[in-house]
């Protein structure tokens, strides 16, 4: 199934707080999208000085999507918090077939 992540930061995070996590998030985001998890990723700024990241994820359901990324350093520091929405076939494309 898919499932659209969407980020945003809560809280701030100091330079030195930076320094300590992003070592730990960018091989940790870089081994869900290894493992087919995470299918693809985006930067967004929702508003002036605000930071968001959106993932485009495979996986076997929405609570799968969620473990995967809570276990994600930023999101399990409290300094980022996401919003799911699963994601499926248009399937009211399928009245357009002969027969349906």
């Amino acid at each position: 199934m898919k499932v659209i992540a969407i980020g945003n930061a809560v809280k701030p995070i100091t330079p030195e707080t930076q320094q300590q996590v992003m070592p730990k998030e960018v091989p940790a985001t870089l081994k869900l999208y290894l493992d087919g998890k995470i299918e693809q990723f985006f930067f967004r700024m929702p508003k002036p000085g605000e930071a968001g990241t959106v993932f485009i994820m495979n996986v076997d359901s929405l609570e799968h999507a969620k473990t995967a990324i809570e276990s994600l350093p930023l999101t399990a520091g409290g300094y980022m918090q996401y919003e799911f929405i699963d994601v499926g076939p248009l399937m009211p494309l399928g009245m357009l077939l002969a027969g349906k």
